[in-house]
């Protein structure tokens, strides 16, 4: 029988596999660029990079992804039914009490990431508190507290860090490529210039695509674990209505962090719509109310 935790260890091994990735990617634009100026020390400094952000990625990516989301720590006196909320859903779900952030923001959204259930937080923004009623909030805490429990806001959160690194790092490459001189390049070999820019290219969209995949499938998991824990699939399924006819983007929103909310920041508007054909974030709502409504 499915539980809250029955895709904890997958997403472990996912945390780990993504981590290798990341780690042969950014090795290989090394090699490639150590060829490229015929220097054995940039290879060096990037696995000493690659492995450093891996670390920064593990342990830090919850602070950064609630930097670039413009949180705030909430206390209980000034969010009284938004803490009283989580914790009763921790307590029903085993879970310890995560920590709490608001996002100054009318857009109703919410996002829960940490490395693991003993450092987790539940983000939630001013917009989505003002227009859920209590079993709606319910629907939208149990998602996140679903994510928390399958650990899957750990890769989700460590994608973060890993894809922006490599996006960095293939633009830096890309810069030196076209305007780091012929003298830097002595010794270099032709072809790895061109292989060189054709990986600064790729790299990236690689990195993207794997964001994406990771990020689609796990919002099903987490509706259908959040469902079962409050036992009132509506509660969800109307939240996500109100928060799908909202429509407006939220005033602060990053691609980075994108994939961590339980809706697409960008709203639902034609645009957004135009380009969640081949690089949303998020299933379809419809096709998530649908399947909690079946599930009644």
């Amino acid at each position: 029988m499915a539980t809250l935790y029955t895709h904890q260890g997958q997403n472990v091994r996912k945390t780990w596999m993504l981590m290798s990735i990341f780690l042969i990617i950014v090795i290989g634009l090394g090699f490639v660029f150590a060829q490229m100026y015929g220097n054995p020390n940039i290879l060096y400094i990037f696995v000493i990079f690659s492995v450093g952000m891996n670390i920064i990625g593990y342990w830090y990516s919850d602070k950064i992804a609630l930097s670039i989301a413009g949180a705030h720590l909430a206390t209980r006196e000034q969010y009284f039914d938004f803490y009283t909320t989580v914790e009763n859903l921790a307590i029903t779900a085993g879970l310890p009490m995560p920590k709490i952030y608001v996002i100054e923001d009318p857009s109703p959204n919410a996002f829960a990431t940490g490395r693991d259930k003993n450092h987790a937080v539940v983000a939630v923004t001013t917009g989505l508190l003002s227009i859920m009623n209590k079993t709606e909030l319910e629907g939208v805490i149990a998602h996140e507290m679903s994510h928390i429990g399958n650990r899957d806001m750990l890769i989700s959160t460590v994608a973060v860090v890993l894809v922006g690194f490599i996006a960095i790092i293939s633009d830096m490459m890309i810069r030196m490529s076209f305007f780091g001189g012929s003298r830097d390049r002595e010794g270099g070999n032709g072809i790895f210039v061109i292989v060189g820019i054709v990986l600064s290219i790729l790299a990236p969209i690689v990195a993207t695509l794997i964001q994406l995949s990771i990020s689609r499938k796990r919002e099903y998991l987490a509706d259908a674990s959040g469902a079962l824990l409050t036992r009132y699939p509506e509660g969800l399924a109307s939240a996500l209505e109100k928060i799908s006819q909202y429509g407006k983007p939220m005033k602060r929103q990053s691609t980075a962090i994108a994939h961590l909310y339980i809706a697409n920041p960008l709203g639902s508007g034609v645009f957004a719509k135009k380009i969640g054909i081949l690089f949303s974030t998020h299933p379809p709502v419809e096709d998530r109310i649908k399947r909690l409504r079946e599930s009644l």
